[in-house]
Formats: C-alpha cells, sequence, structure tokens
C-alpha cells in the first residue's frame, strides 16, 4: 500500500520522517532475555519476546516520531527548536500544544489535575481510496509518560494538514527529555467496511481439529510461528533480536 506524507517545502529536510513501526521498536524489546525464571513452573518460560502477536502488534502500521526534543522539568515543557520560514501561514510551531481537560471531563481520562497534551503533526498522511487511519497509542508501550487517545480518521479525504494526536499525560513526576523521534503514535491503515459477524458451532471436524491444535500448543514451542504466522516483510519479529 502507498502512504504518502507530505510537509511544508521548508522542513523537508528538518523532521524526522514516519516510519515502519518496526523500525522503531524500542531499547527493551531488543534487550530483553529470551527466557526467565518462572517460581510457578519451577523453570525457565519463554518471555513476550518470544510472543509473535505481542511482537507483530508493535511492529504493525507506521508509527510518527516527535519532532524534537522536549524537556519536561517541575510540570513545564521547554523546546529549542529553531524552524525556518514556512510557507503555509496556519502550519504550527510547536512540537507540543494543549486541550482543556474540560474536553475529557465525564471520561475516565478526566482528573482535575490532568494534563491533556496535543501532539502536532508536521506531516500530511493521505491514503488510498476506502481507507482511514486508526491511529492509537504505541502498543506495548507503558513505558512511555504519556498515552495516546485512539482516533479514526478518514485520511483517504482529510490530507490538506496535518491529524493533531491528542493524549494523556501520565506521570506527573517524569522529569527528563522526551527524545526526538519518540514514536508519539502508531498508525494502521484500515479499509473502511461493514462487517458481517456469522455464528455456528464447531463441526465434529472442527472439534478434533480443536483439540489437535491445542494439544500441539501444550506440548510443542513455537507452534503458531511455525504453522499459522503468515509471513511478514524483511525487518518484522527479526527487529526484536538482541
Amino acid at each position: 500500500m502507498r502512504i504518502l506524507f507530505r510537509c511544508d517545502p521548508a522542513l523537508i529536510g528538518h523532521l524526522p520522517r514516519p516510519m515502519p513501526a518496526r523500525q522503531a521498536l524500542p531499547d527493551w524489546l531488543r534487550t530483553m532475555p529470551r527466557h526467565a525464571v518462572s517460581d510457578m513452573h519451577g523453570e525457565p518460560v519463554r518471555t513476550v519476546k518470544h510472543c509473535p502477536p505481542f511482537v507483530d502488534a508493535m511492529s504493525h502500521g507506521f508509527v510518527v516520531p516527535l519532532p524534537c526534543d522536549v524537556t519536561v522539568r517541575d510540570g513545564q515543557m521547554t523546546w529549542q527548536w529553531d524552524l525556518p520560514g514556512l510557507a503555509a501561514h496556519h502550519h504550527p510551531k510547536s512540537p507540543i500544544s494543549f486541550h482543556h481537560p474540560a474536553q475529557v471531563e465525564g471520561t475516565p481520562l478526566w482528573s482535575a489535575d490532568q494534563v491533556v497534551v496535543k501532539f502536532n503533526s508536521f506531516w500530511t498522511i493521505e491514503l488510498p481510496d476506502g481507507f482511514s487511519l486508526f491511529a492509537m497509542h504505541p502498543a506495548n508501550r507503558p513505558d512511555l509518560p504519556f498515552r495516546l487517545l485512539s482516533g479514526l480518521v478518514d485520511a483517504d479525504r482529510f490530507h490538506d494538514v496535518g491529524i493533531l494526536f491528542p493524549a494523556v499525560w501520565l506521570d506527573p513526576d517524569f522529569s527528563g527529555v522526551l527524545a526526538k523521534g519518540t514514536p508519539i503514535a502508531q498508525c494502521i491503515p484500515v479499509r473502511r467496511e461493514a462487517l458481517t459477524l456469522d455464528y455456528e458451532p464447531l463441526t465434529d471436524a472442527g472439534a478434533k481439529q480443536y483439540d489437535e491444535t491445542a494439544q500441539k500448543l501444550l506440548t510443542e514451542t513455537g507452534v503458531y510461528r511455525k504453522d499459522f504466522r503468515a509471513a511478514r516483510s524483511a525487518g518484522g519479529e527479526d527487529s526484536a533480536e538482541s
């Protein structure tokens, strides 16, 4: 699938580019052990580094990176980012702006002292006809000090301006630098089509196959990876290797 990213001509050499999510896997996934000791089992067990659905979720789609370093200290966010003159007059000039907390009042996201940030986008995103863009918090990334609000944008039509990514700032004690290139959103193109939900009981053959597959899962390792997982493009699950 072709996805077209555009930015202001003055920024084309200044911005980190959106990238396949598999290229932005965190260091902790690459360096974590492949096995860990389980007191419950009394023997080593395979970690999530061996779990294709866990890694494939983190590798799916593309991520939008933070365009510059953002320093967070004593509840204040600052950045040093000298932008050239931009061709679009209404283009954002800061990497982050803010939503009023009242905009999430009535949801579980709200609290009186909650900060709701808005990651400004410096890239427009155009998808093929019939596709929307599902934007979500980077999968399996609770280590990030914010939580992106999920959203679905019809990016085959809405692509004149950048998509803004709102997030709740979760860690009021965070002090440090949110580094340039940090994934702020993981995006997945999805086709707009109606779902048909069908329900039926297992056949005798289906029940037999269920038991056979369940038995293999209980007695062998790597069954899903070897027998069921579809091939990915180069750099998928292998990107998690240390």
